[in-house]
């Protein structure tokens, strides 16, 4: 009896953040300065001090309690996304990707940004269905905010990864998940303690310190280098062969292992030579 090839395809999930992960902007950030707000980092730093919401959730909190924000609609989240600058090569990233040696992974995005955002900046290149944010509840006659449907951010990204994993019927070691700093934390730490593949894409140590591995880049397509030597073990010439078979070349690619330490004399020795 012959095998059915689609059931023989290893299915892995790959999971990602979406600001400064696949884009290089803060949607928050965005946003304000699109609706003129100025203050923004002051007003999610007042949030952050009361505990009140997940790291992460703070532009939801905003967006739904601050009079400064009160008159932001869904035309101004959709045309945040259009001013969002992603990474490039994102299309291709997820072309590379969809079948490769029998192994085929489907890309979501799980932000704390509004959906809105995020499917407008990736319009074309993630569906729609693909993608899980921030949910609001809208006034059909006024088009203001009037509640939070959901928060993909602390806690409730962890939910959402559950939630997606059980529905595509995607074992825990088989989720790989790209990330970039404090609100990712509790997410990665769910991953890894499952087995799953860890990916940080900056240098914050929030996320550095848990993440199998750190790749810096400004291409998207970085991610898949440590997927391929993790997940199907390839060598670095097999990967080099790879990303000039769909017309890239890795041009430079440093392996850097980097201690931070900082050393402070505590005064409980005598210097050496000094009398005792």
């Amino acid at each position: 009896m012959k095998t059915d090839p689609a059931r023989a395809e290893r299915c892995y999930l790959l999971a990602s953040d979406f600001d400064q992960t696949l884009s290089f902007n803060d949607s928050g950030i965005a946003l304000s300065e699109l609706v003129g707000v100025k203050n923004f980092h002051e007003k999610v730093a007042a949030v952050s001090e009361t505990r009140l919401v997940q790291q992460g959730g703070e532009l939801a909190y905003l967006l739904l309690h601050d009079p400064d924000y009160r008159h932001v609609r869904r035309e101004h989240l959709r045309e945040t996304g259009k001013q969002i600058r992603l990474k490039r090569n994102l299309a291709a990233l997820t072309r590379m990707l969809e079948n490769l040696d029998g192994y085929r992974f489907s890309l979501y995005v799980l932000s704390a940004a509004p959906e809105q955002v995020i499917q407008s900046a990736l319009e074309g290149i993630v569906p729609a269905d693909h993608i899980i944010g921030t949910r609001f509840r809208w006034d059909d006659s006024t088009g203001a905010i009037t509640a939070i449907e959901q928060v993909t951010a602390g806690y409730g990204k962890v939910a959402a990864l559950e939630d997606l994993r059980r529905r595509l019927q995607v074992s825990h070691d088989r989720i790989v998940y790209v990330g970039d700093g404090s609100s990712d934390v509790h997410v990665m730490l769910h991953v890894h303690r499952r087995e799953g593949l860890t990916i940080a894409v900056s240098e914050s140590p929030f996320v550095t310190q848990i993440a199998r591995r750190t790749i810096l880049s400004d291409d998207a397509l970085s991610v898949v280098v440590p997927i391929l030597e993790e997940v199907l073990g390839w060598e670095a010439a097999r990967i080099r062969g790879l990303f000039e078979a769909h017309g890239f070349t890795l041009q430079e690619w440093t392996k850097v292992r980097t201690d931070s330490l900082t050393i402070a004399a505590t005064g409980a020795l005598p210097e050496r030579g000094a009398a005792a």
